[in-house]
């Protein structure tokens, strides 16, 4: 889930950028500390948006630079449990797939793709289900359920798990596919119907 949270902060303006212009340089010290941290409470930090630096600095005895307070938005992402999700296959291996949602890879397990018995060719960097024949490679366009999430403090593992074993996940596709049958069987049905009632006798 994508969110935009306002935040205050206070930043250290070096002395060598006096004379530049204090909103670009504060943005460019909120960047430089933001950007691309992973955080458990915000998620992944994707970009920092406007920011709005205090034109009153205040100066530490020791320290040439000012430090001022800033007002700013970050653009994050946070997976969040059963959250429905689409992204690309980035990378298949033999236990499953990683696909790209947001700026991070989340694994799609063999046993959370399909109702099917799956090899891997490894050649071809394929997934095929044994008798559905359905295959799952770089590049495809996938729908899935986020299942588990571990952030983890900073420099512990990040985990994101995904299924597709649900109605109308997986390879975008296989759910078209499975939505035209649906209609068609839908298109049907009234038409038998409406034989059936004429081949009834009047009572």
């Amino acid at each position: 889930m994508f969110k935009l949270v306002t935040l205050e902060d206070t930043i250290r303006i070096p002395p060598k950028t006096f004379g530049n212009p204090l909103k670009a340089v504060g943005h460019q010290q909120v960047k430089a500390k933001y950007e691309g941290m992973v955080n458990e409470e915000l998620g992944h930090i994707i970009a920092v948006i406007d920011v709005k630096v205090s034109l009153v600095g205040k100066i530490i005895p020791g320290d040439g630079a000012t430090y001022h307070k800033v007002n700013f938005s970050l653009l994050t992402y946070y997976p969040k449990i059963q959250e429905v999700v689409e992204g690309e296959v980035a990378e298949i291996a033999d236990f499953g797939a990683f696909v790209r949602i947001g700026p991070v890879d989340a694994l799609l397990h063999v046993s959370q793709l399909m109702d099917d018995f799956i090899s891997y060719d490894e050649k071809q960097g394929v997934l095929i289900g044994k008798e559905t024949k359905r295959r799952l490679t770089s590049g495809d366009q996938v729908r899935a359920r986020v299942t588990a999430v571990s952030l983890g403090r900073a420099g512990s593992s990040r985990k994101i798990g995904i299924t597709a074993r649900q109605p109308f996940l997986g390879k975008l596709e296989w759910i078209e596919y499975k939505v035209q049958k649906i209609r068609e069987a839908a298109e049907e049905k009234p038409s038998r119907q409406k034989t059936q009632k004429k081949g009834v006798p009047n009572e």
